[in-house]
């Protein structure tokens, strides 16, 4: 049985991730609290880890309940905390310090700030595709490929890329549920940068991209329809939802069904 084992919020976008047992779904169809929150530049460009690999050396730890990030720069030993509601100017002050230049924290609590704003809700992998994916890279773990590809939803019960199943041409979406919440899988996600480098540091596995790009076409299931891979730097499943699953939540544990087509 496909069911949820595992749900990430990424609080600020690009930051770490912190694990939830449930999570409500905003009528934008993102999950509350995912992106909620982003560091912009002057020009009002996202400072991330596509463009500033000194994202990578960010810590950042949440008190969800309290509304509280915990920053450090990794190998500092200095923490600082703050409240996302009521602080965000002090944070940004930190934040360009550290950058050293001017960065704000900007907020939006209907969609958050996804990667693919056309397909805002949850990112789902399988556990199996995370560890057949380290078997690619015998230095990685789960784990460390789990933080590199940063996905919201993570199924288990399932064998490697199950979730290919959640999508179809590009004009013709899979339906599918979790609990009660229903779902549309859009396609599978285009990759950047960031999961060629080190979470933790921001240094770079050589060839990544290609030894990823080599395996995922010899592993792809014969069953999956390959007119979404344009390349097969792609893993896992972008998302959309009805305005009308709003207030639904999903939960770790809940069973995940698709509705065949």
């Amino acid at each position: 049985m496909a069911y949820v084992a595992k749900i990430c919020l990424f609080p600020i976008k690009s930051l770490d991730g912190v694990e939830v047992e449930r999570v409500e779904v905003l009528a934008s169809g993102a999950l509350k609290g995912d992106r909620e929150f982003a560091i912009v530049d002057e020009q009002g460009k996202f400072v991330n880890g596509k463009n500033n690999p000194m994202v990578h050396r960010l810590r950042s730890q949440y008190q969800l309940a309290a509304r509280t990030v915990t920053l450090q720069i990794n190998g500092t030993g200095i923490e600082q905390v703050f409240n996302l509601d009521g602080e965000r100017l002090a944070i940004a002050r930190t934040l360009s310090d550290y950058f050293q230049f001017p960065v704000c924290l900007q907020r939006d609590t209907k969609t958050g700030f996804p990667d693919d704003i056309q397909s805002p809700g949850p990112t789902i992998i399988s556990t199996a595709t995370l560890v057949e994916i380290a078997t690619w890279f015998p230095s990685l773990s789960i784990n460390d490929i789990r933080q590199r590809f940063r996905s919201n939803i993570e199924i288990g019960g399932v064998p490697a890329f199950w979730e290919d199943q959640l999508f179809d041409e590009a004009d013709n979406c899979v339906s599918f549920r979790i609990g009660n919440v229903l779902l549309s899988g859009i396609n599978p996600c285009q990759r950047c940068v960031v999961p060629t480098r080190d979470q933790m540091t921001g240094e770079s596995y050589p060839e990544f991209t290609k030894i990823f790009t080599k395996k995922r076409q010899e592993t792809l299931p014969a069953w999956v329809n390959p007119s979404q891979f344009n390349h097969f730097y792609r893993v896992a499943v972008n998302t959309r939802l009805n305005p009308s699953e709003a207030g639904k939540s999903i939960e770790v544990g809940n069973e995940v069904e698709i509705f065949w087509h």
